[in-house]
């Protein structure tokens, strides 16, 4: 078992591979495999908590720190390559070219670092950082790069204001209708990345009504939930 346990930490650590395939993708403009592969390691973090706890791995490798290989993995591919995208892409354009990915990255180096950033009752504290879902849409819906910049830079605020919102993979509120909702939401993104450059925008927008189920939810079980005492 204690082979297993290393298995889930090599298959967290995939994540390195995933964040280096989908920057050299984005550097290369070959924006649908860079998204491809940032699409795997949603997979890829969706699942690995569950074989950790399956296996109990912080049982056998207690010297190990599997959460802190987690956050270095999910800050270059939620953060780091997102914000090489919204660069490379032209997402926004002079003088936000530099500004907007500073603030993404320095959101989210201030995000990671809470203590309280994942809470003992399984929720995030501060918007999560899914940066590569809101690139995702930016990328696809083709708004101006004001407008790019605008929501960009709301986000980045968001990191800051210590909402409450779900962790998906872990949440005990509505945990099937979340999970299996966001199961159908990854096949409706990838099925986007598949018809890409010629993109069904109804399929995008309808897309669109997981993100929205998760804030508003978010919003509801934050206001309705009190917070525990630090």
């Amino acid at each position: 078992m204690l082979i297993a346990a290393w298995l889930v930490h090599l298959y967290t650590a995939s994540g390195f591979v995933l964040a280096f395939l989908a920057a050299a993708a984005a550097i290369d403009h070959d924006f649908r495999t860079a998204f491809f592969y940032l699409a795997i390691q949603i997979a890829v973090d969706a699942t690995d908590g569950v074989l950790a706890r399956a296996v109990r791995v912080s049982e056998r490798l207690p010297w190990f720190s599997g959460s802190k290989l987690d956050d270095l993995v999910d800050y270059l591919t939620y953060a780091f390559v997102p914000a090489l995208i919204v660069w490379r892409a032209l997402l926004v354009i002079d003088p936000w070219t530099n500004i907007v990915p500073a603030a993404m990255l320095i959101a989210s180096g201030y995000g990671f670092s809470r203590t309280d950033a994942k809470t003992a009752d399984h929720f995030f504290t501060g918007f999560p950082s899914y940066w590569n879902i809101v690139v995702f849409y930016l990328f696809l819906l083709d708004l101006t790069p004001g407008i790019n910049a605008a929501i960009l830079l709301g986000f980045a605020a968001l990191v800051f204001v210590p909402i409450r919102y779900i962790y998906p993979s872990r949440t005990p509120i509505w945990p099937w209708a979340t999970n299996l909702f966001g199961v159908a939401w990854g096949v409706a993104g990838l099925l986007v990345l598949w018809q890409y450059p010629t993109v069904s925008r109804t399929l995008v927008l309808a897309s669109l009504a997981y993100p929205v189920y998760y804030f508003v939810l978010s919003f509801v079980v934050h206001a309705r939930t009190p917070v525990p005492s630090r």
